[in-house]
This record gives structure tokens, sequence and C-alpha cells, in this order.
């Protein structure tokens, strides 16, 4: 028995020591930059943009490089295609220019010691004059109101359970299961109190795209908030691990489930259990009955507008990247968002289903915001195209400001996650 006790010590220990050999490498060997013309990567209609690129290999110039490129209107087949050889490492490439509100892109790779890099850019050409492509179906407000009226009848049969062995000390984290939609349909997320005995804004954090089990979030609380984060499949997170994976095979391509039904649509449950979340939230004896705010990021961004537009108790939101934005811009030759539906790969584009997404495109939810809204994407962002992000975001008539990262792609940075809770913060109060 010790002989064995010994032999799985030394296995761990070699796994711990093989794991510290192996690290891997927090940057890359090689760096392909591009630096486009224009430092904030915007340019007028029928301004022609040049991009510089350098091959880098420990920050030095990797001579005689030849790179391969690609570029034309974002997220559609590339106009031209050819190889560059760079002197010195480096090298220039003219991508042309719109003379419509939108962007371009263009990607490089280089292969140096058999290894492929890769980069890419986008150029925006008048960017907050991009215009959706989505049209708003007049009987829109019709639609949601009796949606609405329809899910106030379901009981919420909130069943709330203290997890003592997630909070901290500071944050008691409780799993909550809420009855929404219809009769036996739950969701779940994790309730997260700041451990004061005080009164608190309210704030909604929706999930991201996918099926995946959801963990407690304790820093919104940490910042003086009551938060709720949540996911929108009837996935508990404490299910076991044979039927969460049945379960999530089954979702594979969830957003197109029931897409040619405008009245029993997938999401319909989904956008009907965000105002489930608010009137659990406002529900709680510690909320401050003034101040209730939603946050998310993609799928998250993208409740978040839905939430605001269809719930009046909400005060202040803050949306970074929101998917379904636009989705019906490839049937009009330009980027639609997440999880782009109307593409050449899906084939959806039937009557039926562009009219049942006109009432669920993040868009028109945008048009009908009327409180302050922090927001913000980036320019290389190819999973919720800022073709669409900007599509929802120009849409909006409430009062607004955004932060553009061009750099970003499908994530944020810590700096603009800071200004996002700074800004939340400040407006509801929080000192």
């Amino acid at each position: 028995m010790k002989l064995l006790a010994h032999f799985s010590l030394f296995l761990g220990l070699l796994s711990i020591t093989l794991k510290a050999q192996n690290t891997p490498a927090p940057i890359k060997l090689v760096d392909i930059i591009l630096t486009a013309n224009h430092s904030d990567w915007n340019y007028k209609l029928n301004e022609e943009a040049t991009v510089k690129i350098s091959v880098l290999r420990y920050g030095s110039a990797v001579e005689n490089a030849e790179i391969e490129y690609q570029y034309g209107s974002e997220q559609l087949t590339p106009e031209k295609k050819g190889t560059l050889k760079l002197e010195n490492g480096v090298g220039e490439i003219n991508i042309g220019t719109m003379n419509n509100p939108g962007f371009r892109q263009l990607k490089v790779q280089a292969k140096i010691d058999g290894y492929v890099y890769k980069n890419e850019i986008k150029a925006a050409y008048a960017p907050f004059d991009i215009q959706p492509t989505v049209k708003l179906p007049k009987d829109f407000d019709v639609f949601w109101n009796k949606a609405k009226a329809e899910n106030n009848k379901i009981p919420t049969d909130a069943q709330v359970t203290y997890k003592p062995e997630l909070s901290t000390a500071t944050v008691d984290i409780y799993l909550v299961r809420l009855q929404n939609y219809k009769l036996g349909h739950y969701f779940y997320g994790y309730l997260s109190k700041p451990k004061d005995n005080k009164k608190h804004p309210v704030l909604f954090n929706p999930p991201g795209a996918g099926v995946k089990k959801i963990v407690p979030f304790t820093s919104y609380a940490e910042k003086g908030f009551i938060s709720f984060t949540t996911e929108i499949h009837g996935v508990n997170p404490e299910m076991n691990e044979s039927d969460f994976q049945e379960m999530r095979k089954n979702l594979s391509d969830y957003w197109a489930i029931n897409l040619n039904d405008k009245n029993n649509y997938y999401y319909k449950a989904v956008y009907l259990g965000c105002v489930r979340a608010i009137d659990f939230l406002t529900s709680l004896p510690e909320y401050d009955q003034k101040n209730v705010v939603v946050t998310g990021g993609s799928q998250g961004g993208a409740l978040t507008i839905v939430t605001a537009g269809i719930d009046n108790r909400v005060n202040y939101i803050s949306a970074f990247y929101p998917a379904l934005s636009d989705n019906s811009g490839f049937l009009y030759n330009r980027a639609g968002g997440w999880p782009s539906m109307f593409s050449d790969k899906y084939q959806n584009n039937s009557p039926e289903k562009t009219s049942t997404m006109e009432y669920y495109d993040v868009v028109n939810f945008a048009k009908k915001i009327k409180i302050p809204g922090f927001y913000s994407a980036g320019y290389n962002d190819n999973t919720c195209p800022p073709t669409s992000t900007l599509a929802a975001f120009n849409s909006v008539t409430a009062p607004k400001e955004i932060v553009i990262t061009p750099i970003s792609a499908h994530w944020r940075f810590g700096e603009t996650d800071d200004q996002s809770i700074k800004w939340l913060r400040e407006k509801c109060g929080i000192q």
C-alpha cells in the first residue's frame, strides 16, 4: 500500500514537472505586423486604404519573406488574391476602397521554416453611417407585447438554493431555477449577492452563445451589484455529464430551431427569459428599487439590447459586439451577424425564415431602446462582424457611447471592461 502511494505521488510530481517543462509560449515566434495608413483604421468613402506588412522574428525583419494575401469586402468572396515578396521584411498593399459604408478585409499569411503564420486587418469606411438591411415589421410591438402578456401568466416558480461551497467571504452564491415560456420549461442562473445587508442595483448578465454549464461569477457583486448570470437552454449546472452531452448534441445549431415559425422560434423563449430574469431580480428584497442594469457580450450582447428594447424596467446597459444583428446582411451582399444564418453556408433564405428573423433581429430591438447605453466592438471580429454590430449601434437613438478598439477580434481588452464597469457604477451611483 505504501509503495502504491509513493508511486502515485511520483506520477503526480512527474506530471507537474512535465507541464512546467512544456509551458506554451505566450507569444509567437514569428509576427506578421499589419499597419494601416490611418491609425484609427477609419477611412472616408472612395478613399484608398494601404497596409504596410512586416514579418518579424525576434523583433527583426525576416529577409526575403514571401506572403500570400487576399482582400475584399468583409466576410465575402475575396476580390483579389496574390503573393508578395517583402524586401527587408517589409511591403505594402493597396486594398482598394468602398463607395458605401462598410469594411474591407485583408488577410495575409507567410510560411517560415515550415510553419504558417497569419494575420488580418479590416479598414472601416464611414462605419457610423452603416444602416441595417433588416426590415422592422409593422406589428413588431404588438407581437412582443402579446408574447410578454402570455408569459406573465406562467408562474415564475422560483427555486433558490444557497450554495455555501461556492460563496466567498464577501459574496453569497445561490443556484436559481426559473419557469418561463410554458409550464415545465425552466432555465438556470447563479445569483451573486454582496454580504452586507444593504440595498443594491440589480444586474442581469445573459450568456454568450453555445450550450455549456454556467459557473458562478462574483466580480459584479464585488463591485456593488446584485448580479444574475444565466444560461438559456435549461441546462442545470449540476446535471450529470452524460445527460449534459446528450442535451448539447440535441441543441447544436439551436438558433435554427423553428426558424420558419415566428410564434415558435427557439429564441422566443430565450427573449422572454430575459424579461423573466428582470422579474426575478426586481422581486428581491435587496433590490434598491431604482437601478436595473444588463450587460453581456456576443449572444449576451444581443440579449442585453433585446432586454432593454423589450423591458422598460431596464435603466442602463453595456453591450459588447452583439450577435444576431442585421442577420439579413448576407442577402444584400454584405456581412451579416452571428450565426451567419443567411449566408451561403446554411441556405436558409426562404421567405418564412427571413420574415421570422425580422421579429428577432437585434437591430429592431436597438431601435426601441430609450435608455443610456455603453457599447464596444472591434474591427477584427469575424464572429460578430463589425458591419453587423455597427448596424445595431447606429440604430440606437437613445443616449449612447461606444469604445472601438480596431485590433480586437471576438474578445475585449481588460481596459474596456474597466471602462464599462466604471460607467455602470457611476450611472447607478455606486461609490
